[in-house]
Formats: C-alpha cells, structure tokens, sequence
C-alpha cells in the first residue's frame, strides 16, 4: 500500500513565510542602527573624543595639575582612539616625558623606545633617547650596589652625543655621563680596596688599572695611580711604581697623592721616573694627558 502525505494548506505556508520575513527585518534593522540594543536601549559606547582635544587636556593635567598620571591617560587615549594621526606621535613623547615625571622609569624607557623605532626621523628622537638615558641615570643604584643600570645610563646617553651632537639633549647628556662615568670609577675603586687589604696585589692592580685606563678624566684617577704605587711596590715591580708616582705627578703635581706616591717611591730608594713603555703611560697618553 502505499501512503501519501497530506500536502501543508497554503494559508499556512504563507503565516510562516510572513513570521520568518518579520524576523529578518528585525535583525537587519538593529544591525543597522548600530546604537540600539535588542531592547531598545542606546549602546554604552562613547564616541571617539577629537585628538587635539585629548592632547590638550593631557598637557593641562601634566602642566597646570602636577598630576603627570592622569595625563599619561590622555595621552594614551589619543594613541588608541587616532593611532595614525600625527597627535598620536605628539602624545607618544609626553607619554615617555609624563612616566619620567611620575618616576615611572622603566614605562618612560619603553615609550621612548617605541617612539624612536616608529618616529626615528622626527626631530623629537633626539629628547626621546635622552629620557632613555635620564631614565636609568635617575635609577642609578648606591656605589656599593651592582651597577648594571648605570652601565645602561651611560651607553643611551653616549647614543645622545654621537647621534645627535648638535642639540641641548647632547650638552646634558654629557655632564650625566661624567657622574655615571665618576659612579662607575668609584665602585672599581671600592673593589680595588677590598683586594689591596686582603693583600691581593694583583686582583687591586686590575681593579685600578680599569680607573686609569677607561675613567681617568673622573675625580678617582689620583688615588687609583696613587694605589698602584702601593701595590706594584708591595710585589717588588719598582718600574711600574716609578711610573705610576711620576704620572701622577706630572698630571696632578699639587694633589695630597702625588705626595703620598712620593713618599712611597722614596722611602723604597727611588724616585718617580716615567717609563715610556708602561701601559700607564701609554694610557696617558691616549688621551692627551701625559
């Protein structure tokens, strides 16, 4: 036997047909309206705020407030709501500048360096590698303390006067360098005391021979040539101690340890006298001193 279906009535078919068409209205009506919810309630969704306007009110709140947090919110604004726009690169800048104000060093280091690899022509390069620098010269750790940061502090601010040597970043860039220059000296000079009292004459000798050879325009090159004359008097190397106390005569005549280099020499039946093949001398000499 064979079955047959009984067929769905026509005013049926045409009340599904017409439910199922109400239905794709709705949704494509409130997908194109965009600023309603299946309710009937406007979205959340603020507009975006003009990019100046932002600008503006970030430099207020770091200028005028003191507040350099809540303008780093603006700032950051104005970079998410107009990525491309030239108030973006603006806002970029003064991001790392307020982080450094607020002393937020590391976030300042980050932004800066951003900047450079997305702006590296703009003549706002030169500051953001200054504020590389002055960040890890700000963070600069206690002299009995590694001193990995200051490391860091003198190589961005040395990037500040080899790429840009015609801007004022270049001229405070180099005085920063001579303290961190002086900080870095100071701790080879600690270790090198340490070793000269344990009478590790070799290990001090190395310890003053980095002073000597790389930080001799700082204020601890006296002393170091001073300890060398201890050290290479105390192993019995006359010559090198010779060389050190007439060295540091020469550069230093009127320094309290030109007299103590003195003593030394003459109390072991010498005097100061410069051998020109010393590495000393040749240090010297590198750069104009001797």
């Amino acid at each position: 036997m064979l079955f047959v279906s009984k067929s769905v009535p026509a005013n049926r078919r045409r009340s599904r047909f017409a439910r199922a068409a109400v239905v794709i209205l709705l949704a494509l009506s409130v997908a194109a309206c965009g600023s309603l919810d299946l309710f009937g309630k406007k979205d959340d969704v603020a507009p975006d705020e003009p990019p100046e306007r932002l600008y503006n009110e970030g430099l207020y709140l770091l200028n005028q407030k003191k507040d350099p947090k809540e303008a780093i919110k603006k700032f950051e604004e104005v970079d998410r709501q107009h990525p491309y726009s030239e108030w973006a690169r603006k806002s970029l800048i003064m991001s790392s500048y307020a982080y450094y104000e607020s002393s937020q060093f590391d976030e300042s280091v980050t932004a800066a360096k951003r900047y450079i690899s997305l702006h590296p022509g703009s003549p706002d390069a030169a500051y953001a590698q200054y504020l590389i620098g002055a960040s890890f010269f700000d963070e600069i750790p206690d002299i009995t303390r590694d001193q990995a940061r200051t490391d860091k502090a003198l190589d961005a601010l040395d990037e500040v006067v080899r790429k840009y040597p015609g801007t004022e970043y270049a001229v405070s860039a180099k005085q920063k360098m001579q303290v961190a220059r002086d900080q870095l000296a100071g701790k080879e000079m600690l270790t090198g005391r340490y070793y000269l009292e344990r009478k590790d004459w070799t290990g001090a000798i190395n310890r003053f021979k980095v002073v000597v050879t790389k930080y001799q325009t700082t204020r601890h090159v006296e002393e170091a040539l001073l300890r060398l004359v201890e050290a290479y008097m105390a192993l019995g190397i006359i010559d090198e101690a010779q060389t050190a106390a007439a060295v540091l005569g020469h550069n230093f005549p009127d320094s309290e340890w030109y007299s103590r280099a003195y003593a030394l020499v003459k109390g072991g039946g010498v005097e100061p006298a410069e051998n020109k093949g010393s590495w000393i001398s040749k240090a010297f000499k590198k750069v104009g001193l001797g």
